[in-house]
């Protein structure tokens, strides 16, 4: 068998193994496992290409550089994959997502220099001779285009999620006219390419692609975000297809299909739980015309102190806890599963309600209480609880705030209009965990504080459930 040949079916072998990686992630039980298919996958492909470049003849300098990059390349990841917190991983995902549309700006202006700029002579005549140097010319036009809006729009959505940049969505005049002038112009100049391939045609539809991919994701609010960060997964999957085709890697080709399908489908199923338009979301708020919340007076809210809230579960049967971002910047997940093991020792049927975006990545509240060892049959998605919170006598509210906010379904006028939320108002009690009155990241006031069954236990959460354990 040879080289080549041989790293065909290792290809093979590590598009597979990505599939059963995907696999593994859709379960919590066999997230791990998954995780573990991915990585062989990856080492499996990495280990093809060299014995690939060294069969075909590339310098030592080539080789040198390949050697650099891996270790480089794998340096990094190993540092920022230890340092990072679970409520960093947002942004990083955002990141890393722009580092892929990078490489596709830099695989196609490579593939224009080498064939459409003259550089590869010997290529130039195979794709002449085959008659595929207009396919050619496609494949390096639309692969800088995908790949520079996923590098700008990564950024932006990196900077939304870390709090660089305003969460609010930006509003430029006539936005939607500017989104959809950019993808006609794209057409137009991809059409232009494909006849006469010239380098400031490429040079302009790289800016045009920045500049859409940075618009596309400002123009869409903080609320919005966990589906944005899902799409550009799906955007730097695309990506890398592209780079596969002009490469002519099918191993690139078959994964970034599988990661473009794959985060567009998450996408679609996180629209239709938080009742958005999956084009809308996508086209960067297209058709989203509600305003900011009115500014209301909504009365007095009521605090209570660790105690109090204690004496409350103590007394409580059925205990449902909601968890947000707050929680896991406190870093309270692991006394909740404390507090959650007390509870239930004490005779309470304690259950989690978590909202399809809770958090700021999808799943990151189910992967904080998996850290902490919460059992995963007791937490429940949204459309599982929502149905039980007027038979539960305390709800627990820790670091959550858009997600059961009510305005969702009361204000039509609400940025945050129509999402569905987790009706936690319909308990007896409920208990909220913040450490000031201060909006959500949807920049909205929550009338949730104001209720008479409402009361609000301030300071750090993970302090704060310390101390209801200590009082318990």
């Amino acid at each position: 068998m040879t080289v080549e040949s041989a790293a065909q079916a290792a290809y093979l072998v590590a598009a597979l193994l990505f599939i059963l990686a995907l696999a593994g992630l859709s379960k919590h039980e066999t997230a791990k496992t998954g995780n573990t298919y991915g990585m062989a996958g990856m080492a499996v492909a990495l280990v093809a290409t060299v014995a690939l470049a060294i069969d075909r003849d590339v310098s030592n300098t080539g080789l040198m550089l390949i050697g650099v990059a891996m270790v480089v390349g794998a340096a990094i990841g190993l540092w920022r994959a230890r340092v990072v917190e679970m409520t960093g991983m947002p942004e990083l995902i955002a990141m890393l997502h722009s580092f892929v549309g990078l490489a596709a700006v830099l695989v196609g202006w490579n593939g224009y220099l080498a064939v459409e700029g003259g550089a590869d002579k010997a290529e130039v005549a195979i794709l002449t001779a085959q008659g595929t140097l207009g396919i050619h010319h496609a494949e390096v036009f639309i692969g800088v285009f995908i790949g520079a809006v996923t590098f700008t729009g990564s950024i932006v959505a990196w900077g939304k999620l870390s709090a660089r940049f305003s969460s609010k969505p930006l509003m430029l005049p006539g936005k939607n006219a500017l989104n959809i002038g950019a993808l006609v112009a794209f057409a137009a100049l991809t059409v232009w390419f494909c006849i006469t391939p010239q380098l400031w045609l490429l040079v302009v539809v790289t800016v045009v692609a920045l500049l859409l991919g940075w618009h596309l994701v400002a123009s869409i609010g903080g609320g919005d975000m966990p589906v944005v960060v899902s799409m550009l997964n799906s955007y730097s999957g695309w990506a890398a297809a592209a780079s596969g085709f002009l490469l002519e890697n099918d191993l690139l080709i078959v994964t970034g299909a599988l990661v473009g399908s794959s985060g567009a489908y998450l996408s679609y199923i996180m629209c239709r739980a938080m009742n958005r338009s999956f084009i809308s979301v996508i086209a960067g708020g297209f058709g989203i015309e509600a305003g900011p919340a009115e500014d209301k007076d909504y009365g007095e809210h009521r605090e209570v102190n660790a105690e109090q809230a204690a004496e409350l579960l103590k007394e409580a049967k059925s205990v449902i806890i909601t968890p947000g971002y707050g929680m896991a910047v406190a870093q309270a997940q692991y006394g909740v599963a404390d507090l959650t093991r007390k509870l239930r020792a004490n005779g309470a049927t304690v259950r989690f309600g978590i909202h399809p975006v809770a958090g700021r990545l999808p799943g990151h509240m189910n992967v904080l209480l998996a850290e902490a060892k919460v059992p995963y049959d007791i937490v429940l998605e949204m459309d599982e609880i929502n149905d039980d919170f007027p038979d539960t006598d305390v709800v627990l509210v820790i670091g959550a705030n858009d997600t059961v906010n009510p305005a969702a379904e009361d204000d039509p006028t609400s940025p945050i209009a129509g999402m569905p939320v987790l009706k936690v108002w319909n308990a007896s009690n409920v208990i909220i965990f913040k450490r000031s009155m201060a909006s959500g990241y949807a920049g909205v006031q929550n009338p949730l504080f104001f209720r008479e069954n409402s009361a609000m236990l301030f300071g750090d959460a993970k302090d704060r459930v310390e101390d209801i354990i200590r009082a318990l």
